[in-house]
C-alpha cells in the first residue's frame, strides 16, 4: 500500500518506489512536515526527524515546554500565529475580527484512484490501481471549520497531486483570505530556484537564482497565469543540471491569479507555498458554504531536471490532457493570420487553402476579422455571427468549400473579449469588467467580459454554438489578447467582489467544458496574445496552446526551451511564418524554421501562394517529413543537450519508446570560422543497438554516441568554404536521424 500510517507514532508515510513524503500529527494535535525526497524505507517512528531546541525569544505552545515552538517546526499546512511568524497557508477572517487558526487533526482516509475537483481541471487516472489518496481531516472547533487536506501518490511516477477543501460547519461567517494548494517545509536553504519568466514575445526563459534569507516569489496578478510569470517553480540542489542530481518541481493546475513563494527564515528552513494569489481574493463562507483549491503537482528528480521534465510530459500528456486528440498526432495546419491579417475575402481565403492542400497541409485556420464590423482591432469583438461582406456564404459556406478540397477547417474566436464598438457592448455594457465611476484601460482596443456571471458565458457559448453548429470545424483556437485591470463585477454585491477573479476563470473553464462536452472531436489549441496563458489548467481543455506570437526560429529555440521544462511537445503551437519575421524582423533560411518548428505541432502562418517554386518544394518536404516522424516527435521521450541560454549551440533530442528511432535537432545561430571539432553526448539510446546516423553516414553504438558523443563539427571548424553541404552561414539547423540496425 502506497499509503502508511502507524497508529503509535501518528506518522503518514506516502511512497512508490521512487520518493517519499512523511509527516507527523504533532503533540498539539496539528500536523508537522518529516521528509519529502528520494524512497526511503517504511519503519514504525520517524520522530528522530523531528528536531526541536530550546530558543531564546521563542512563543510556545505549551506552558513551561520551551521545546514545542511552532516557529521552528516543520509544518504540513501552517496558520498564522500561536508561535508560527510565517506567511500561513491558510488565512481566515472570522466574525470576531481575529485570524488566529487552530486545524487539529481529526481524521483520515485512504482510497484507490483519484476524485474529480468540482468545477477544476486536475489530473486524472484511468484506473483506481494508478494512484492512491490520502485525504486528511482537520477541524477547528472553536470556528467549527474544516480543512482537508488531500495528496495523491501515483503508483509509476514521482509525482505527488496535492490540493485543500475548507468547510464552514458553524453558524458564523468566514471570510477565507488565503488558500494555498500546498505547503512544504524543507529543513535547509541548499537550492536554486528555477523560474520560467518573460513577457509578450519572449515567454518563459529559464531563470535561476539561488535562494537567501526572505522571501522570493513569482505571481500574477493579470487575471491569468501570464506570460511574465509561468506557476511553475523549481528547487534544484546546488550543482544539479539536467542529468545529475536533486530537484523538486511545483506546478500549478490553475489559470489565473496565482502565487509560488519561497520563504526562508533566518534558520535556514525553506518553506515552499503554491496557491491562487491572495492579493484581492477573498471568499465569504456562509453556514455550510465550502472552497475547493485547484491543485498542484510536485515533482521529484535526482537524476537532474531532463528527469523533472519528462516526469511532466508523460503526466500532462497522458494525465491532464484529454479527449480524441490526447493520443493523437495533429494535424499539420496553415493560420492565414500573418498571410492576411484583416485583409481578406473568401476568394482569398479558399485560394491560400487550395495551393496549401497542393502542398499537403491538412487544416485551415481562418484566424481573426471574420465577423461582426471586424476588419481592424477596433471594433466587433463580442458580436459572433460572421462578416458578411467579406464571407457571403458565411462560416458554414466557406467551411464546406474548405472541406469540399479534402481540408479540415479550423475557427479562431476570442470569447472572453468585447470591443464598446460592438452590438454586445452597445447592448450589454453592464457585462464587462470595469469599476463604477472611474477610468476603465482598454489592451488592443478591447475590454474583457464579466466571466464571472453565467449569463455572460451562456450568452456567449450560444452564439459560438450556433457558429460551430452549422458549420464543418474541428478545430477552434481560442485567444484572449489582454490581461483584466479595474476589475469590478456589476453582477456581484460590495462583498463578493473579492471572488470575481477566481470566478472568471471558472467561468472560462465552464464554456470550455460545454464545449468540448457538445464537441468532442473538435480540437481545441488555447491562446492568449501568445503565450499569457500557457498553463497546465488550460491544457485539461486544449491540449495545446499557441506557444508564443514571436515566431522567430531563432527566438522560439529559446522559448520551446523553457517551455519544455514543464510541457510536452505535443502540447507547443509552432509554426513556419514568413521572413522577415514580422516580430524580430530577421531573415532565417526556410530549413531552419521548420527545424525549430517540428518540435512541436507543427503548422504554417505565411501566405503559401506569396511563396515561389523553390519554396513550395521545400514546404512539401518538410510536410512529408513531418507526417513521417511526428508521432515520435509529438510522443517521444525528449531530452534537452545544450541550452540556447547558455551559448551559440542549442541541441535537444528525442527518442522513441523502444529506443529504435531518434532525431537530434541542432542549432547555430552565429556563423564561426576556423573553430573547434565539435561533439554532443546523446541521451535516452539503448547502449547496445547500432543505429544509422544520417548526415554523418555512420553506423555507431548507442554507448558511444552517448558516452563518446554525436560529431557535429561543420564547415565553420575550418574556413567557411561552400563545399561543406551548405552548412555554412548564420541561423544554421540540422536534423540528424538515427535509426536501429536489425532491430
Amino acid at each position: 500500500m502506497p499509503v502508511a500510517y502507524n497508529e503509535s507514532s501518528r506518522t503518514f508515510h506516502l511512497f512508490n518506489n521512487e520518493i517519499s513524503y512523511i509527516f507527523k500529527v504533532l503533540e498539539n494535535n496539528q500536523l508537522g512536515q518529516l521528509y519529502y525526497g528520494k524512497r526511503i524505507g517504511d519503519r514504525n517512528n520517524f520522530d528522530h526527524l523531528l528536531e526541536m531546541r530550546p530558543r531564546a525569544m521563542t512563543v510556545c505552545a505549551f506552558e513551561s515546554n520551551r521545546l514545542f515552538s511552532l516557529e521552528h517546526i516543520k509544518q504540513e499546512y501552517p496558520a498564522y500565529g500561536t508561535g508560527d511568524m510565517r506567511l500561513p497557508a491558510i488565512d481566515i477572517l472570522q466574525e470576531n475580527g481575529s485570524r488566529i487558526l487552530d486545524f487539529q487533526f481529526k481524521d483520515f482516509h485512504v482510497y484507490q484512484g483519484k476524485k474529480k475537483l468540482p468545477s477544476l481541471p486536475a489530473t486524472y487516472v484511468e484506473s483506481e490501481k494508478e494512484a492512491t489518496t490520502l485525504e486528511v481531516i482537520l477541524v477547528d472547533k472553536l470556528i467549527q471549520a474544516e480543512l482537508v487536506l488531500s495528496y495523491t501518490i501515483f503508483e509509476q511516477m514521482p509525482v505527488i497531486a496535492r490540493n485543500a477543501c475548507i468547510k464552514n460547519l458553524g453558524d458564523q461567517q468566514l471570510v477565507l483570505d488565503r488558500a494555498m494548494a500546498l505547503s512544504v517545509d524543507l529543513p535547509d536553504m541548499d537550492y536554486e530556484m528555477i523560474e520560467l519568466t518573460g513577457a509578450w514575445s519572449r515567454e518563459r526563459t529559464v531563470k535561476k537564482r539561488k535562494l537567501e534569507h526572505g522571501i522570493q516569489a513569482i505571481g500574477s496578478l493579470r487575471g491569468c497565469s501570464s506570460n511574465a510569470y509561468n506557476p511553475f517553480i523549481a528547487l534544484a540542489r546546488n550543482g544539479c543540471d539536467e542529468y545529475a542530481g536533486e530537484v523538486m518541481g511545483f506546478s500549478f493546475v490553475y489559470s489565473g491569479n496565482f502565487l509560488a513563494q519561497v520563504e526562508v527564515d533566518t534558520f535556514d528552513v525553506t518553506r515552499v507555498m503554491m496557491g491562487i494569489h491572495p492579493h484581492s481574493f477573498n471568499w465569504p463562507l456562509a453556514s455550510g458554504e465550502s472552497f475547493q483549491t485547484p491543485e498542484a503537482i510536485m515533482v521529484y528528480s535526482d537524476q537532474g531536471l531532463n528527469k523533472m521534465s519528462q516526469t511532466y510530459h508523460k503526466l500532462y500528456r497522458t494525465r491532464l490532457a484529454r479527449g480524441k486528440y490526447r493520443d493523437l498526432t495533429r494535424p499539420i495546419l496553415i493560420n492565414n493570420w500573418e498571410g492576411t491579417y484583416f485583409d481578406f475575402d473568401e476568394d482569398k481565403i479558399v485560394g491560400m487553402a487550395t495551393t496549401a492542400r497542393d502542398l499537403g497541409i491538412e487544416l485551415f485556420v481562418l484566424d481573426d476579422g471574420w465577423f461582426g464590423k471586424r476588419n481592424d482591432d477596433f471594433a466587433g469583438l463580442g458580436d459572433w455571427y460572421p462578416n458578411l461582406d467579406k464571407l457571403p456564404n458565411g462560416i458554414s459556406g466557406l467551411s464546406k468549400k474548405i472541406t469540399d478540397l479534402g481540408m479540415a477547417f479550423g475557427l479562431w474566436f476570442e470569447p472572453e473579449m468585447v470591443n464598446k464598438d460592438s452590438d454586445l457592448y452597445r447592448k450589454h455594457p453592464e457585462w464587462t469588467l470595469e469599476t463604477p465611476n472611474r477610468h476603465s484601460s482598454h489592451g488592443r482596443n478591447q475590454y474583457v467580459l464579466d466571466f464571472s456571471n453565467p449569463e455572460v458565458v451562456s450568452h456567449i457559448f450560444e452564439a459560438m454554438d450556433k457558429v460551430i453548429g452549422d458549420s464543418n470545424i474541428t478545430y477552434i483556437k481560442w485567444d484572449m489578447n489582454r490581461c483584466m485591470s479595474e476589475v469590478y463585477s456589476a453582477s456581484h454585491g460590495s462583498n463578493e467582489q473579492g471572488k470575481v477573479m477566481h470566478e472568471y476563470i471558472l467561468g472560462v473553464y465552464e464554456l470550455y467544458e460545454r464545449l468540448i462536452t457538445k464537441y468532442p472531436d473538435i480540437l481545441f489549441e488555447s491562446c492568449a496574445s501568445g503565450g499569457a496563458r500557457f498553463d497546465p489548467g488550460m491544457m485539461y481543455y486544449a491540449p495545446q496552446g499557441w506557444t508564443s506570437d514571436d515566431t522567430d526560429a531563432v527566438e522560439r529555440l529559446k522559448i520551446q526551451y523553457g517551455t519544455s521544462m514543464v510541457y510536452p511537445i505535443s502540447s507547443m503551437g509552432s509554426h513556419v511564418s514568413a521572413i522577415p519575421n514580422h516580430q524580430v524582423r530577421r531573415n532565417t533560411p526556410i530549413q531552419t524554421r521548420a527545424n525549430v518548428a517540428y518540435f512541436g505541432t507543427f503548422g504554417y502562418e505565411l501566405n503559401v501562394n506569396e511563396l515561389d517554386e523553390q519554396e513550395k518544394k521545400l514546404v512539401m518536404a518538410q510536410i512529408d517529413f513531418m507526417k513521417e516522424h511526428r508521432n515520435l516527435i509529438q510522443f517521444g521521450t525528449f531530452y534537452r543537450l545544450k541550452s540556447p541560454f547558455e551559448g551559440n549551440e542549442t541541441v535537444w533530442m528525442v527518442v522513441s519508446e523502444d529506443q529504435k528511432q531518434a532525431i537530434v535537432g541542432y542549432y547555430r545561430v552565429l556563423q564561426q570560422v576556423n573553430s573547434n571539432y565539435r561533439r554532443v553526448k546523446l541521451m535516452g539510446l539503448n547502449p547496445d543497438y547500432e543505429y544509422e546516423v544520417s548526415i554523418n553516414n555512420t553506423l555507431n553504438y548507442g554507448d558511444e554516441l552517448m558516452n563518446v558523443g554525436l560529431i557535429t563539427t561543420d564547415g565553420s571548424s575550418g574556413e567557411p568554404v561552400d563545399h561543406y553541404n551548405g552548412l555554412n552561414g548564420d541561423y544554421q539547423s540540422r536534423l540528424y536521424i538515427l535509426k536501429a540496425k536489425n532491430q
